[in-house]
C-alpha cells in the first residue's frame, strides 16, 4: 500500500515538474507496475485494452471524417458568425452547448467531436485554442452532471441505491445542482479561467506549414483583401487583366471574380481569358493607397467587407510558395514575357532572391535560378502547381491543409455522426460498439481513408490514458484507496451531516483527480450510503454529494480522459490544470453544499 502511495506521489511530481513527456512517464508507471508485483504484467498493460481508450481512438476517426469532409469548418464559421471575433461572446455560446450535448452523451465524445471545429475556428479567427479547449472539457465535465445518463456516477449512485432498497435518482434529479454548477462554471471560464491559462500563441505541434499571415511577412507584404465593383462605363470593361496590366500599373492582385447575375453570384477565379463586365465585383489584394489609385483611374467602386465574406474568400483562393529551379523555362524572363497568368492562372504577388523580397517593380523583372515566389489564386489551381516542371512547390501554408478533401461527402459524414448519437442516447448498443461503427463507416463511405484515420489518433493522448489506467486498478487491489475512504468516515461521521458532505465531496474529488471517475464513485458510494444508514439520516444527500463530486475532474489532466484529449493540442502543462481547475472545484463545492441540503434534506 504504501509503494502504491509512493509511486503515486511521484508520478504527480513528474506530471508537476514537466521534464518528461506525460506520456513517457505512464509508460513509466506501466513498468514499475509490472515489475512490483502489485497486479500481473497483463494488468499492467491492460489500459492498452481498456473501452475507454478504444472509444476514444474511434471518436478521433469520426472527428477527422467530420474535418476531411468540411462539417467541423462550416461549424466553426458558424461559431464564429454567432460569436463574431469576440473571444468572450464565442465561449459563452460553446460552452452551453458543450454542456447540453453531453447532458445526453458520453462527453468526451462530445469533446472529441468538437475538437476539429474549434481548432479550424480558432485558426480562422487568430484565437488561441488554448484559451478554448479547457474551457471546452471543463463544461463538457459540468454538462455530466445535468442528467442521470449524463455521467456513470449518477447511474452508480442511482443503482445502488435502488440495490439497497431506496428509491433511486429519477432522470433530471439532478438537473438543478448541475444548472447553478454550469451557469457559475461558464462564468467563471469566461470572466476569469481563461485569463488564467497561457497567453503565448498556440500553435498545432504536428504541424510545420506556416499561416498565410507568416507568407506575408515572409515577402514583406502589407496588403489587404479589397472588394471593388466596376462602374459602368468604366475602360476594364471588355479586357482581360492581362490587357490592362493591373499588377505592372498598378500593383494589385485580383484574386476572384463575382459576376453580377451568375447562380448565387459564385466567386470564381480569374482565368487569362476572363473579361471583365459592369457590375462585375472584384476580389483584389494590395495596399490602401494602391486599391485607391486603381479606383479612381479605372472608375471601380469599392464596397464594405464583411469578416464573414473575407472568409469565405480564404476558403476558396489562398497563397503557395514555389522556387524556380535551374532548367525552368521562366529563367531570365519577367513575369509578362513568360505569360505567368496565362500559363498557370495564378498571380505572383512577391518575388524573393537570396532571401531578400524584391522591389515592387518585379513584375517586368527577370526571373533567376533559385528565385522564390508567393503566387495567389484558386486554391485549386495551386493544387496544380505540383505536376509542374517549371516550379517547384515548396510550401503551401496551413489553411490549405485545413481545406475539405472531400466535400462531397459531407452529408454522410453528418449522417453517420447523428447515427452515432441517436444510438449512444437510446442505448441501443453499447457505446463502444456504436463508435466503431461510426469510425468504419466514415472509411468504408471515404469520408476519411485509412492513412488519414490512422494519421487522426493522437497517441500522446491514448497512451497517458492507458497508462494511468493500471495505477486504478493498483490502488484498489492493494488496498489503498479503501484505506483513505475509512479514514474519511472515522474522521467525520460523528461531525454531523454538512460536515460529512464535505468530507465526501473532497474525498471523491481528490480522488478523481488520479483514477477514473467511476472508481471513486464504486468505492466511495456504498461508504456514504453506510454512513448515512448507520446515522439515521437520509441517504439521498450524501449519495447526490457523492456522485457530483465524482465529475468535478478539474484539477489534472489525467482526471478525466476529457481533459486528456485537449492536452495536445491546447499545448498545456500539468500546472495548468491545477491554475484554472482548483478554483472550478472550490465553486462548485460551495453550489453543492448550499443547494443538497435544500433540495434533499437530510432528515
Amino acid at each position: 500500500m504504501l509503494f502504491v502511495f509512493g509511486l503515486l506521489a511521484a508520478t504527480i511530481v513528474l506530471f508537476i515538474i514537466d521534464k518528461i513527456r506525460m506520456d513517457i512517464v505512464a509508460l513509466m508507471v506501466v513498468v514499475v507496475l509490472a515489475l512490483s508485483g502489485i497486479i500481473t504484467p497483463t494488468e499492467a498493460v491492460s489500459g492498452f485494452g481498456n473501452s475507454v481508450v478504444i472509444m476514444i481512438a474511434g471518436l478521433f476517426v469520426v472527428g477527422e471524417g467530420l474535418f476531411r469532409t468540411g462539417v467541423a469548418a462550416a461549424a466553426g464559421n458558424w461559431l464564429l458568425r454567432v460569436g463574431g471575433d469576440s473571444e468572450t461572446r464565442l465561449l459563452l455560446f460553446l460552452l452551453p452547448v458543450v454542456a447540453v450535448l453531453s447532458a445526453f452523451m458520453s462527453s468526451t465524445g462530445a469533446v472529441a467531436l468538437l475538437i476539429p471545429v474549434v481548432l479550424s475556428m480558432a485558426r480562422k479567427s487568430g484565437m488561441q485554442p488554448g484559451r478554448l479547449l479547457m474551457p471546452l472539457a471543463f463544461a463538457a465535465l459540468i454538462g455530466g452532471m445535468l442528467t442521470l445518463i449524463g455521467t456513470p456516477p449518477n447511474i452508480i449512485v442511482s443503482g445502488q441505491m435502488r440495490e439497497a432498497g431506496l428509491e433511486p435518482f429519477s432522470f433530471f434529479d439532478f438537473t438543478p445542482i448541475g444548472l447553478a454548477i454550469l451557469v457559475i462554471g461558464c462564468l467563471y471560464l469566461v470572466f476569469i479561467g481563461r485569463f488564467l491559462l497561457p497567453s503565448s500563441e498556440v500553435r498545432d505541434p504536428d504541424s510545420s506549414h506556416p499561416k498565410l499571415s507568416e507568407f506575408a511577412e515572409r515577402y514583406g507584404i502589407t496588403n489587404q483583401l479589397h472588394k471593388l465593383i466596376i462602374q459602368p462605363g468604366s475602360p476594364l470593361t471588355g479586357k482581360t487583366l492581362a490587357d490592362v496590366g493591373l499588377r505592372t500599373h498598378y500593383e494589385i492582385t485580383v484574386f476572384a471574380i463575382q459576376r453580377s447575375g451568375t447562380l448565387l453570384s459564385t466567386l470564381m477565379p480569374v482565368l487569362s481569358n476572363t473579361r471583365m463586365q459592369p457590375l462585375d465585383t472584384l476580389v483584389v489584394y494590395g495596399t490602401e493607397a494602391q486599391v485607391d489609385a486603381f479606383a479612381a483611374a479605372c472608375m471601380v467602386r469599392r464596397q464594405g467587407f464583411p469578416e464573414r465574406e473575407i472568409m469565405k474568400v480564404q476558403e476558396q483562393f489562398g497563397v503557395a510558395e514555389v522556387l524556380l529551379p535551374p532548367d525552368s523555362t521562366l529563367v531570365n524572363q519577367s513575369l509578362k514575357e513568360g505569360r505567368f497568368r496565362e500559363r498557370f492562372n495564378l498571380s505572383v504577388t512577391g518575388v524573393r532572391r537570396q532571401n531578400t523580397p524584391l522591389a515592387t517593380e518585379f513584375a517586368i523583372t527577370k526571373l533567376a535560378a533559385g528565385d522564390t515566389l508567393l503566387l495567389a489564386g484558386s486554391w485549386e489551381h495551386i493544387r496544380k502547381l505540383e505536376n509542374h516542371r517549371d516550379l517547384v512547390v515548396l510550401e503551401t501554408p496551413a489553411e490549405m491543409h485545413e481545406l475539405a478533401s472531400n466535400a462531397s461527402k459531407a452529408p454522410v459524414a453528418i449522417g453517420i455522426m447523428l447515427a452515432m448519437l441517436v444510438v449512444m442516447t437510446s442505448g441501443l448498443l453499447p457505446n463502444l460498439t456504436a463508435i466503431l461503427v461510426a469510425a468504419l463507416a466514415m472509411i468504408i463511405t471515404g469520408c476519411v481513408n485509412i492513412n488519414e484515420a490512422y494519421r487522426s489518433l493522437n497517441a500522446t493522448s491514448l497512451v497517458l490514458i492507458a497508462g494511468m489506467l493500471p495505477l486504478a486498478l493498483a490502488m484498489e487491489s492493494s488496498g489503498a484507496l479503501s484505506y483513505v475512504v475509512h479514514l474519511l468516515v472515522d474522521q467525520y461521521g460523528n461531525a454531523g451531516p454538512l460536515l460529512l458532505c464535505t468530507g465526501l465531496f473532497l474525498l471523491t474529488s481528490v480522488l478523481s483527480q488520479f483514477i477514473s471517475n467511476t472508481a471513486t464513485t464504486v468505492l466511495v458510494a456504498p461508504i456514504a450510503l453506510t454512513a448515512a444508514q448507520l446515522l439515521g439520516l437520509n441517504p439521498e444527500p450524501f449519495m447526490m454529494v457523492v456522485a457530483i463530486a465524482a465529475s468535478t475532474a478539474f484539477a489534472t489532466p489525467i482526471a478525466s480522459p476529457v481533459n486528456t484529449l485537449v492536452i495536445a493540442p491546447g499545448n498545456y502543462r500539468f500546472v495548468d490544470f491545477a491554475k484554472v481547475g482548483i478554483p472550478l472545484q472550490v465553486l462548485a463545492l460551495i453550489t453543492t453544499l448550499l443547494l443538497v441540503p435544500l433540495l434533499f434534506p437530510f432528515e
